[in-house]
């Protein structure tokens, strides 16, 4: 399977094989029960859609309830997304894929949602140095001039000034994976991802960086 949906558990320290300190991530990843399997010829694409965090049915809509039944799911699942199956793979309605799917796996994208900060300035939102806060400076932790003269005289499209920040969906790409404990159901990352402890995130077998050879 190409990924599984999981949870951020949080951050801790292991020791590899080397006896060098590592900081990771700890991620649950799964179990992902399979909701439904999508063909080229019923659908279009092919695709396997798995599920992930079981609701009261009286929460959900009973299109949502009928959707994940019809998989023979004994409780319903509130999230849903697609994945590509490997070459070779088979899987059907009602399997449950856990942390293995990551064994022998070396690097995972990570794809989540930042922590929300509100509205923020430009010094905490682009790292704008700010002006002189003694002899007589008047910035401060304004931005200063925004504009231009006469040609074109207006604000350049992208121009970073104060607004929303964080909150948006964030893919850390060709996190090492030190770790994988079935048994538990995690697997430790190498570094930070997005989001808060408790949060939902994707983790996909790495695109663009592949296996390392022994």
């Amino acid at each position: 399977m190409e990924g599984l949906i999981g949870k951020k558990l949080g951050m801790t320290q292991v020791w590899d094989k080397d006896g060098v300190r590592v900081t990771v991530t700890v991620i649950e990843v799964g179990p992902c029960p399979v909701v439904q399997v999508k063909t080229d010829e019923k659908d279009g694409y092919s695709a396997v859609q798995l599920g992930w965090r079981t609701q009261k049915a009286s929460r959900m809509s009973k299109a949502e309830v009928g959707h994940c039944s019809k998989a023979g799911l004994e409780a319903p699942v509130s999230i849903l997304r697609e994945f590509k199956a490997d070459a070779g793979e088979e899987v059907k309605p009602g399997d449950v894929l856990t942390a293995s799917v990551f064994e022998g796996v070396d690097f995972v994208d990570v794809i989540g949602v930042s922590k929300g900060r509100g509205f923020q300035g430009v010094m905490k939102r682009w790292n704008f140095a700010g002006g002189p806060m003694t002899h007589g400076g008047h910035v401060k932790r304004r931005p200063g001039s925004i504009g231009m003269r006469q040609d074109p005289g207006s604000v350049e499209k992208g121009h970073p000034m104060p607004g929303h920040m964080g909150s948006r969906r964030v893919t850390k790409q060709n996190l090492a994976v030190v770790q994988v404990r079935p048994e538990l159901n995690v697997i430790l990352v190498k570094g930070a991802v997005p989001g808060a402890n408790g949060s939902m995130v994707v983790v996909r077998k790495a695109l663009k960086k592949k296996a390392v050879k022994a």
